[in-house]
C-alpha cells in the first residue's frame, strides 16, 4: 500500500527502492489471479464510497476560500505533517484534496469537479480511473500526485509524448508550487544533469520511454553493484561512487496517463539500449543481402503472410539464396544466418513503407511511433533492419547496433512500489491490466451529460471512393462553418487526404510527424469556425480541442475516422476529440474494403459480395462491417499473444539470470 512508502528509507540515489522482480506464476497462481480479478472487478463497479468521499472533500473545503495565501500555506504544512506522521487516513486525504482544489482554483483558475475528486481518490488507492475523454484527467492527477508528494513520496506522472509531458508540467506546475512542492519535467534531448535534477523533484513529469530508458542507463551504470547493501557500502567508503551518476532515485509511485496505451499497446515491444558495432564487411554483407532480395520472386522464392506481417522462404528460395551467395564471402557460409538476413531485407523492401513506419528527414531514416504518430528520435530497428531500410532509401548507412540492456514495459512498471493509471478507454483490457499489473479498473461518471453523437459508418468498395466521400463530407460541413477533424492512420494517408482537399479547394492544416513543431498552433486552431484539420494519431490522445466562438451552436466539432486502427480503443480515442465535457459533437467512420487491416483474402471476399449484392444493400453493408470488425479483433488477439509471449520471455530471462547468480 501507498501508506507503507511514508516510512520507507529516505529517497536517495543510494537506496533506489523498487519491487523485486516477480517470480514466474504457476498454474494455481493464474487461476487465483483470474478468480480474484473477476470478483474484485465486480466490486469495483460498485465502488459507491466515491460520492461520499467527494462530499467530505467539499465540506472540508468550505472554509478555505476565506483564507489568504499565507494561511492556506500554513494549512498545507499542517496536513503535510499529519500525512508524514499518520499516513493516508481518509480524513487527511480528504483535507489534502480540498487544499489542492483550492490551490488550483487560485493558481490556474481551475477548480476540481466532484468527478475529478473521485478519479483522484481512485488513483491514490492504486487503481485505474476510467474517465471519459475530455473529463480533465490532467487536473485529476494533481490530487493524487500532490497528496502523495506532501506525504514525502516521490511521484512520476507519465504521459505518452514530449508535447503532453511539457504541456502538463507547465500547466499544473503552479498548483504544486502553491503547495510548496517542486516540479520537474523530463523530455527528449535533456542532459543527464538536467534529468537528475528533474527526477529529484517531488513530482516529475516524463514520458514512458524516457523514464524506462533512464532506468536502463542506471542499470548499465551500476554494472554488478545493484544491491542496496553494495550501494550503501560504496556510499560510506568509496570516493568515486556509482550512485552519484544515477539518474533516478527509485521507483516509488507512478501515475500513468493514457494507461491502456502505455501499459498495453506499447507493451508489445521491449525497450532496448544498444551500442554501435559493425565494420565495412558488415555493410557489404547487408548490401549483398538487399541485392539477393531484389532478385527473388514472390510466390516462387518466398511468400507473404499479410495478416501476420511476416515473410517465409520456400524451398526454391532457400536454394537460390545458397547458389547466389556461394562467392560472397565467409559471412554467407551459415545457412541460418544467410536466410535470416535475406528475410530481413525482404521485410525492409515490402513490409516497411516510407511515411507509414518511418520517414526520411535530413537524409536519415527516422522511425514513426505507430501509437502516437510521432518521430522517435535516435531510435533504430535492430539486427541490421535499420541499415537495410537505409540501403533501400539510398541513405548513408549507419553502424549496426548490438543490445547491451533491455526491459519490457510489463517488467519495468511492475517494479514500481505503487502504480496507478487513468484513461478513457480501459474496459476492453481491464482483465489484462489486472492479470499483468494487479490494477483494478473503476469507471468514473461524467461531470456533464454526454452530447457526442455517432453517425452511421459508411463503407466503400475502393479507397478512391472513400477519400472522395471524405472530401465531400468535409466540404459540406465546412460550408456550414463546422470544424472538421479528419483522422488518418499514417503520414502517407494524411498527405493523400491533403491532396484531395487541394483539388476541391478546401483550406486545411495537416498534423503529422513532419509538422510536430507546429503541433500546439495547429491544435489551437482545430476547433475554430470553418477549420479543417487532417491529423494522424498525434491528435488522438490527450489533445484538447476547444470550440471557437459560435461553434457550439453549429453542433460542435465533427470527426471523420478514415481507417480502423489495430485496437478499437484507439478509434474511440480519436472519436473522443469531439463532444468533450458536455460539448456537442459528432463523429463517423468512412472506411473502404481496400483498407490494409482487412488483409487480401477478407477484403477480396467482401468486395465480391458487395459487387454481387450492390453497394447500398443492407446485407452487403452488414457483411462489410462484420469483415472489418473481425479483422480488427484478429489483430487485437494477435497483439495480446505477442504481449503474453514477451511476458513469458521476461520470466525465462529472469530465471536464467537468477540461476547464473546475476542480478538484473
Amino acid at each position: 500500500m501507498l501508506s507503507n512508502l511514508i516510512n520507507s528509507p529516505p529517497a536517495t540515489h543510494v537506496m533506489r527502492p523498487e519491487k523485486a522482480a516477480s517470480r514466474r506464476p504457476g498454474i494455481l497462481d493464474n487461476i487465483y489471479t483470474g478468480v480474484t480479478g473477476a470478483f474484485l472487478h465486480l466490486l469495483s463497479g460498485r465502488f459507491n464510497r466515491l460520492g461520499a468521499f467527494a462530499s467530505r472533500v467539499g465540506s472540508y473545503g468550505e472554509d478555505l476560500p476565506s483564507l489568504n495565501d499565507m494561511e492556506l500555506r500554513h494549512e498545507t504544512d499542517l496536513i503535510r505533517e499529519r500525512l508524514h506522521r499518520e499516513g493516508f487516513k481518509i480524513a487527511h486525504v480528504a483535507r489534502s484534496f480540498a487544499l489542492i482544489r483550492e490551490a488550483a482554483a487560485r493558481a490556474i483558475s481551475k477548480r476540481h469537479f466532484d468527478t475529478q475528486i473521485m478519479g483522484g481518490y481512485v488513483l491514490l488507492k492504486g487503481m485505474i480511473a476510467e474517465m471519459e475523454t475530455g473529463e480533465g484527467k490532467t487536473l485529476t492527477a494533481t490530487l493524487a500526485a500532490g497528496t502523495a508528494a506532501l506525504a514525502g513520496v516521490p511521484v512520476h506522472v507519465l504521459s505518452v509524448n514530449d508535447y503532453l509531458t511539457a504541456r502538463d508540467a507547465e500547466t499544473m506546475g503552479p498548483v504544486y508550487r502553491a503547495l510548496g512542492l517542486t516540479v520537474g519535467c523530463v523530455v527528449h534531448g535533456m542532459t543527464p544533469q538536467a534529468r537528475r535534477g528533474a527526477y529529484s523533484c517531488d513530482i516529475a513529469y516524463c514520458t514512458n520511454k524516457e523514464i524506462a530508458f533512464d532506468y536502463l542507463k542506471d542499470w548499465i551504470s551500476l554494472e554488478d553493484s545493484r544491491s542496496t547493501m553494495q550501494l550503501q557500502a560504496e556510499h560510506l567508503y568509496g570516493e568515486r561512487r556509482k550512485a552519484d551518476n544515477l539518474l533516478l532515485r527509485g521507483l516509488f509511485f507512478a501515475i500513468v496517463d493514457e494507461a491502456d496505451s502505455i501499459l498495453i499497446d506499447e507493451a508489445r515491444t521491449p525497450l532496448i539500449i544498444s551500442r554501435s558495432s559493425g565494420n565495412n564487411d558488415e555493410r557489404l554483407f547487408l548490401k549483398q543481402a538487399m541485392e539477393i532480395a531484389l532478385k527473388l520472386d514472390k510466390d516462387i522464392d518466398y511468400y507473404l503472410e499479410k495478416d501476420e506481417k511476416r515473410i517465409y522462404l520456400t524451398d526454391e528460395g532457400r536454394g537460390r539464396i545458397r547458389d547466389m551467395s556461394l562467392s560472397m564471402g565467409p559471412l554467407w557460409a551459415g545457412m541460418v544466418r544467410r536466410q535470416e538476413i535475406v528475410i530481413r531485407a525482404l521485410s525492409a523492401m515490402i513490409l516497411f513503407k516510407r511515411d507509414e513506419q518511418y520517414l526520411v528527414k535530413d537524409g536519415k531514416v527516422q522511425i514513426i511511433d505507430e501509437f502516437t504518430g510521432r518521430v522517435m528520435a535516435d531510435r533504430s530497428y535492430e539486427k541490421g533492419l535499420h541499415q537495410l531500410v537505409e540501403i533501400k532509401e539510398g541513405c548513408e548507412i549507419t553502424n549496426r547496433t548490438e543490445t547491451i540492456a533491455r526491459i519490457s514495459y510489463q517488467r519495468f512498471f511492475r517494479r514500481y512500489l505503487h502504480l496507478a493509471g487513468m484513461t478513457g478507454t480501459a474496459r476492453e483490457v481491464r482483465g489484462e491490466l489486472w492479470n499483468v499489473y494487479g490494477l483494478l479498473t473503476v469507471r468514473i461518471p461524467t461531470y456533464r451529460k454526454m452530447r457526442r453523437k455517432r453517425w452511421q459508418d459508411r463503407i466503400f468498395a475502393t479507397e478512391e471512393a472513400k477519400w472522395r466521400a471524405v472530401a465531400e463530407r468535409t466540404a459540406e460541413l465546412n460550408g456550414k462553418g463546422r470544424p472538421v477533424l479528419v483522422g488518418t492512420r499514417s503520414v502517407a494517408a494524411s498527405e493523400k487526404a491533403a491532396g484531395i482537399m487541394d483539388r476541391m479547394g478546401i483550406e486545411y492544416k495537416v498534423l503529422n510527424a513532419k509538422q510536430d513543431k507546429e503541433e500546439a498552433e495547429i491544435i489551437s486552431y482545430a476547433g475554430e469556425k470553418g477549420a479543417v484539420t487532417i491529423a494522424t494519431n498525434m491528435a488522438g490522445r490527450g489533445t484538447d480541442i476547444s470550440l471557437g466562438q459560435g461553434v457550439e451552436e453549429l453542433n460542435g466539432l465533427h470527426v471523420v475516422l478514415t481507417e480502423r486502427h489495430d485496437a478499437g480503443r484507439i478509434d474511440r480515442q480519436l472519436a473522443g476529440r469531439c463532444g468533450r465535457m458536455g460539448d456537442p459533437g459528432t463523429y463517423e467512420a468512412m472506411l473502404s474494403l481496400e483498407d490494409p487491416i482487412l488483409g487480401e483474402k477478407a477484403g477480396a471476399l467482401a468486395r465480391v459480395l458487395e459487387k454481387v449484392l450492390g453497394e447500398r444493400s443492407f446485407i452487403s453493408r452488414r457483411i462489410a462491417q462484420r469483415a472489418i470488425s473481425r479483422a480488427q479483433k484478429k489483430v487485437e488477439r494477435s497483439h495480446a499473444r505477442i504481449r503474453k509471449g514477451l511476458l513469458l520471455e521476461d520470466a525465462r530471462r529472469g530465471d536464467m539470470l537468477s540461476f547464473s547468480g546475476r542480478q538484473e
